[in-house]
């Protein structure tokens, strides 16, 4: 707060007072000592005669200083007289002084506190000033300071509203998105399950497809066995009878011709049991041969299966060997002879990819 500079007759109202009070003080001291001052004696003439008396002068002489004493002694009571007038005259004059500086004292005193009481009728009325002007401001900050509220008020009103409405609409944002994820979850799952529907179709039409070829192979290995089988009896009894009707030579030939006919016709029982269970690499590829070794049982049980020539390509190789040995045991070989038999206790086949059509 800026300190308010004081104005001249501030500035020279307590100079004044202090000397005022001084010069009422030095009044006051001058009137108790005029008024305590003794009475002076009578002044003594300043001409004084001294009278001789002399035997030896006249009367007349006598009578002269009589004379001379007397003019003398009144001489020096005028002069006493006059002293006197000039003494009292310069008393008055001390206390008509100091009656005037007594009245010259009151009248500053008086101006001294007609200026306290101007100086404090001013003082009271800036005072009454900055009052007011205080209680102005006061209104003033008090009328902005509500304003501030309302406007605080108004302000958090407008926030908490776009608060509100933001919520509202980050609800609405999400309520939009929740549907459409629901939207696309459902058809999501739709294609999931029209995927799976599909799936299952297609495997259930494969199992059919795979059934039926299982089931055409199954009637084709029959028709085969039972081709064989009876083919078999042919020949036995074909042969049978023509070796009771021919020579030694005639029989012998007709047994040769008759086991190539046979062997032929279990190569092709091996290739077609073989690819039943044969998984073909991706590698397989036409123009390849593999020679396998295989050993057999006299029951039709296979024992083992080697490479005895690679076709140069290990999965097909592997997937021969696999193939072959898949068919376990195979049961039409139980009704050949021993020496019917005899050439399949250990022999070779030669096995291509296109083995797999049978």
């Amino acid at each position: 707060m800026q300190q308010r500079e004081p104005s001249a007759s501030e500035s020279y109202f307590w100079p004044s007072v202090w000397a005022i009070g001084l010069h009422v003080l030095v009044f006051a001291l001058l009137f108790v000592s005029f008024a305590m001052t003794p009475e002076l004696p009578p002044s003594k003439p300043i001409v004084q005669a001294t009278l001789y008396q002399l035997k030896s002068k006249s009367q007349a002489t006598t009578q002269t200083n009589q004379k001379i004493a007397g003019e003398a002694k009144k001489t020096a009571s005028r002069q006493t007289e006059v002293e006197q007038l000039e003494q009292k005259k310069v008393e008055q004059e001390a206390v008509k002084a100091a009656e005037q500086k007594k009245a010259d004292a009151a009248q500053k005193a008086e101006e001294a506190r007609e200026a306290a009481e101007a100086k404090k009728a001013e003082e009271a009325a800036k005072t009454a000033e900055a009052k007011k002007a205080a209680e102005v401001k006061k209104a003033e900050e008090a009328k902005k300071a509500a304003e501030k509220q309302q406007a605080d008020i108004a302000k958090k009103k407008a926030e908490d509203e776009a608060k509100k409405k933001a919520e509202e609409e980050a609800k609405k944002a999400a309520a939009e998105e929740a549907k459409k994820k629901a939207a696309e979850d459902a058809k999501k799952k739709a294609a999931e399950d029209a995927k799976k529907k599909a799936a299952a179709e297609d495997a259930k039409k494969k199992a059919a497809e795979e059934a039926k070829k299982k089931a055409a192979a199954d009637a084709q290995k029959k028709k085969a066995q039972e081709a064989a089988r009876k083919a078999a009896e042919d020949k036995k009894a074909q042969a049978l009878a023509e070796l009771l009707s021919d020579t030694t030579e005639r029989q012998q030939a007709l047994a040769d011709e008759q086991g190539d006919q046979v062997a032929g016709d279990f190569d092709d029982l091996i290739r077609m049991r073989a690819a039943e269970g044969w998984a073909r690499p991706p590698s397989a590829r036409k123009g390849m041969t593999v020679v396998l070794q295989i050993n057999m049982l006299p029951d039709g049980t296979i024992t083992s299966v080697g490479v005895s020539r690679s076709s140069g390509d290990g999965p097909f190789d592997s997937s021969a060997v696999a193939a072959v040995k898949n068919i376990g045991r195979l049961t039409e070989m139980q009704g050949l002879k021993p020496n019917e038999f005899n050439p399949y206790r250990s022999f070779k086949m030669t096995f291509t990819p296109e083995d797999l059509a049978l």
